[in-house]
């Protein structure tokens, strides 16, 4: 029996469960939604404070790894991508960031014409639901529910990292996703009364009660379906569907209008490719016919880097003592009754955006503080109280590539990111050490800083730092921009700017790989967004108005890295 959808989207993850609900709101459109993983209903997945959890199980996560990485010394990072419903915003560290507005206005300058910041606000505020209301950068009515965790109350250090940032010298921000980024405050998240706000949650939850959607969990995509076509004398391809596999027997579906692809920075290239659009080169050696050559399908892959900086801590204050069974248990506990407490944040409740150097118009580096000092897999770095911030440039010139290595879809495509292979990355990560030394050492502090644990005091010289960050650097999971937007005629352009794939009719891409440029933040508030507006581009609808909104860019920023000296000087 043959299946027949007018849509088609590959992947329910961040941007595909958006894609899902907004073609299906009307009714009148019938849509078929394919999905590698399997359900969310977890309480390792839905309890925020169990984000370790579900990014290292198999179940839930594509166990992707880099491949050894020149600027690393040869490591190989992991590279986590979601394998569940809501994908990556299942698994993630729920932090609601959406990137500084120079970040958009940068995509429209790279070519993707109309994804300037004025553009893509109305479509960050129709996502959102701000616990706090409503206001010109604010949605208060959206899918995705947005809070700042606990408003700091549970620990004294979160005021006490905000205070040592003005201390050094930086401003204050009262809303980083609204009128000015930079600076030190509090931090939000995709927390919805206590439970996580994934996209499953938010947006495929109310369309899977529409006839009009169909959901196929459990497959694996094997390729999009191109057919040759001849229109008003230009020959060409149209995709006019899938090929998949579920419970180890192909099947195919067809589509009526498009197929979108949303199946993740990873997916999506390995899709394009296996279906024959790619680089000629690496489709050759793959063993995969080339369909349509784009070269740029798997290029321009960036990704965010992030150390944790630790100290012991003066105060037996911090979470480190929340760490064994009992306390986990009772934890536990009161958020499944209650859905409150330390079970419903991700504990990274104050943050910071700032520049590294003067002449930046807009922030290269980020903050998340936490008051415990531990690994990624949520266990104890040692002993005793300390706290940390997870920190990083996030505008890194170095660029990878996605490249599968065989027509199988099962064998996973070679991922690398060049990491800190330029010297400008190089030195923002010098920057970035010292200046976070210099703020952790400031008078708010005092109280609470014991001795430095990592990177350690004698970690000062250019050569010393690049080596510790070299042997420590962790993947923040924020790739993206492998199958980027852009201009006619940009070669490197996969899609154009309404996310078409480029020389192939009916196929689009909506996901984080369509990013010309990673953003200055967490990647899945832009996420959203890009495929919030791609849900009017498809349906043909006329785009949100365009907003007037001013943005706060640091006053001297030619000439100054911040705006008063620190009290205390490194």
């Amino acid at each position: 029996m043959e299946q027949r959808y007018d849509y088609i989207i590959v992947g329910a993850g961040s941007a595909g469960c958006v894609l899902a609900d907004r073609l299906t709101e009307s009714g009148e459109h019938s849509v078929l939604l394919l999905e590698a993983g399997g359900t969310d209903k977890s309480i390792f997945i839905q309890m925020p404070t169990a984000l370790s959890y579900p990014m290292n199980t198999e179940k839930y996560a594509w166990q992707f790894e880099t491949k050894q990485e020149p600027g690393l010394d040869g490591r190989e990072l992991h590279c986590p991508r979601g394998k569940v419903l809501g994908g990556s915003s299942s698994i993630n560290g729920m932090v609601y960031v959406r990137g500084h507005a120079c970040d958009f206005d940068q995509w429209e300058e790279e070519g993707a014409a109309g994804w300037n910041y004025q553009a893509c606000l109305p479509y960050f505020r129709r996502a959102e639901s701000w616990n706090k209301g409503g206001d010109e950068y604010r949605g208060d009515n959206g899918p995705v529910g947005t809070c700042n965790g606990n408003d700091m109350e549970l620990n004294p250090l979160y005021q006490a990292f905000i205070d040592a940032g003005k201390d050094a010298g930086y401003p204050e921000t009262n809303d980083y996703n609204g009128y000015q980024q930079e600076g030190f405050g509090t931090m939000h998240m995709t927390v919805d009364k206590g439970v996580r706000a994934s996209t499953s949650n938010a947006y495929l939850r109310r369309a899977l009660k529409r006839s009009n959607l169909t959901l196929k969990k459990g497959i694996v995509a094997r390729r999009f379906l191109l057919e040759a076509q001849d229109s008003e004398g230009q020959s060409g391809l149209k995709a006019v569907g899938v090929e998949f596999e579920k419970s180890g027997n192909t099947q195919v579906a067809v589509a009526n209008k498009e197929v979108i692809s949303s199946a993740g920075s990873i997916g999506s290239v390995q899709l394009l490719q296996l279906s024959g659009i790619g680089p000629k080169a690496v489709l050759e050696k793959a063993g995969v016919e080339l369909k349509h050559e784009l070269i740029g399908v798997g290029e321009n892959l960036q990704d965010h880097l992030e150390v944790y900086f630790q100290y012991h801590c003066n105060e037996p204050i911090t979470l480190n003592s929340k760490l064994g069974l009992v306390s986990k248990g009772m934890i536990g506990a009161e958020w499944i009754l209650t859905r409150k407490g330390l079970g419903a944040t991700n504990h990274f409740e104050s943050c910071a955006f700032i520049r590294s150097r003067k002449g930046l118009k807009w922030p290269n580096i980020q903050y998340h503080f936490l008051p415990a000092a531990m690994r990624y897999d949520g266990q104890a770095a040692f002993d005793g109280h300390g706290f940390q911030v997870h920190v990083g440039p996030n505008k890194p010139e170095s660029r990878g590539t996605v490249a599968i290595t065989s027509a199988d879809p099962h064998v996973k495509p070679e991922i690398i990111f060049n990491y800190i292979s330029t010297e400008q990355d190089r030195q923002d990560w010098r920057d970035c050490i010292r200046l976070t030394r210099e703020i952790l050492s400031q008078p708010a502090m005092d109280v609470y800083r014991g001795e430095e644990i990592q990177p350690g005091l004698s970690v000062t010289s250019d050569e010393a730092i690049d080596e510790w960050v070299k042997q420590n650097v962790e993947s923040a999971y924020h790739p993206s921009c492998g199958c980027k937007m852009g201009a006619d005629d940009d070669p490197m352009a996969v899609l154009d700017e309404e996310c078409r794939v480029r020389g192939i009719d009916s196929l689009r891409v909506v996901d984080s790989s369509v990013f010309p440029v990673i953003p200055n933040g967490n990647l899945n508030a832009p996420t959203i967004m890009v495929a919030e507006r791609a849900s009017d581009l498809i349906l043909g609808k006329p785009m949100l108005k365009e907003q007037d909104v001013p943005v706060w860019i640091a006053p001297e920023w030619q000439e100054k890295q911040r705006l008063n000296k620190p009290v205390r000087e490194a």
